[in-house]
């Protein structure tokens, strides 16, 4: 029962009177928690009648006792609880009363016991998971991707205190990054022909998040080990892609055939260009000398009109009349005959020869039309180079 309770003779704990005696002294108190003390390492209790204030009094010689059994219990403390190695591939976090303190780095390190906690991290070791999704690709197809990540924790302070769930945080920071990326790209892209790309992506986006939530985690590898589409579209894909492999060897024909060709083009065209500049050199020294040519015979002419149109007028009936097979000579107006001059019987098949001048009728041969002709033309060219000429004169 309590001590106030009825029945408990209104005695309080320490002994003391009832109610009626107040309330007890704390020297009284205080002198028999320490006669008990006493009596626990063979000290004597004080008597009744002795001096006030007198209580129990340890020997000499045992307090000095306690007080090195005092000083190995704590040397022994500090060295069981006090003392920690850090090994090299690790870092110590240091707790003090609960809050972050310190990050230790390897070697042996002191902490204050029942104070200080210690939480060793290994920096070092390369940790790794796997991940499968569906994801869905920019040009709205379905890809089955399969990849693993690789990492370790490079700050053990962030790692333990700024992110409540590091490991899981990097896993949903790898699914969003891989949605993003595989968002940006095409099928084809992520199945054949930027995978390693596609990979280097992720790492990357994946580091973004990590760092800016501050999990203390570093990703030191991405790799896509299977990227397909579903199997409920395996058989059109697998269509797809022999459809792609046929379009590649259409490709390589055509760029087979364009590097057999396009040479051989591109040598006909320059050898026509060749040829053109050669023709244009040929036609413009011809050019060239007809116009000397008649430069000189204008000089000439200018000089003796007369003479030099009759001596035109005459080579130009030699020209014409040496291939010229068969002539007709004109007659005296009612004659009615008509004079037929064979030259080819007279001069030969193959001897070429002018008509000689002693043949009857060679004066009034009726090619002086033609020749006429020839000599305007010939005047034609003379007033062209004449006004060529006059042209040069005024420059």
């Amino acid at each position: 029962m309590a001590w106030n309770e009825p029945g408990g003779n209104d005695r309080d704990p320490w002994g003391g009177g009832g109610k009626d005696q107040g309330p007890p002294d704390l020297d009284e108190v205080v002198k028999k928690l320490q006669e008990k003390i006493g009596g626990l390492f063979g000290g004597r209790r004080g008597g009744g009648g002795g001096s006030p204030g007198g209580g129990m009094k340890l020997p000499r010689g045992n307090r000095r006792l306690i007080l090195v059994l005092v000083a190995v219990v704590v040397l022994v403390l500090l060295g069981i609880k006090g003392f920690y190695i850090v090994q090299p591939a690790e870092r110590g976090v240091v707790q003090r009363l609960g809050a972050f303190y310190t990050v230790t780095t390897p070697g042996p390190h002191l902490m204050i016991p029942f104070i200080d906690k210690v939480t060793v991290i290994n920096v070092d070791q390369v940790n790794k998971f796997g991940h499968r999704a569906q994801m869905l690709t920019r040009d709205e197809n379905i890809v089955d991707i399969t990849l693993t990540v690789q990492y370790r924790i490079q700050d053990a302070a962030n790692f333990l205190f700024r992110d409540a769930d590091p490991v899981k945080t990097i896993y949903n920071a790898v699914e969003s990054a891989l949605r993003e990326v595989t968002g940006k790209s095409a099928l084809d892209e992520i199945i054949t022909e930027n995978r390693s790309a596609i990979a280097a992506m992720v790492k990357q986006n994946t580091q973004k998040l990590l760092d800016f939530y501050q999990t203390g985690l570093v990703v030191t590898n991405v790799n896509i080990q299977d990227a397909k589409p579903p199997e409920e579209v395996k058989d059109a894909f697998d269509d797809a892609t022999r459809a792609m492999a046929d379009k590649e060897r259409v490709q390589n024909q055509a760029e087979a055939y364009a590097n057999d060709i396009v040479p051989r083009a591109r040598g006909a065209a320059a050898r026509q260009i060749e040829d053109a500049k050669a023709y244009t050199a040929k036609v413009v020294s011809e050019a060239k000398g007809e116009s000397r040519r008649f430069l000189a015979l204008y000089e000439e002419y200018r000089k003796a009109p007369e003479v030099t149109r009759q001596r035109l007028y005459l080579d130009t009936m030699q020209e014409v009349l040496t291939d010229t097979g068969k002539v007709i000579l004109d007659v005296k107006e009612g004659s009615g005959n008509i004079t037929f001059l064979p030259l080819d019987r007279l001069l030969g098949p193959s001897t070429g020869k002018p008509v000689p001048k002693a043949l009857p009728g060679y004066e009034s041969l009726q090619a002086e039309s033609a020749a006429q002709k020839v000599v305007e033309e010939a005047a034609r060219k003379l007033e062209r180079t004449r006004n060529v000429d006059r042209a040069r004169r005024n420059r």
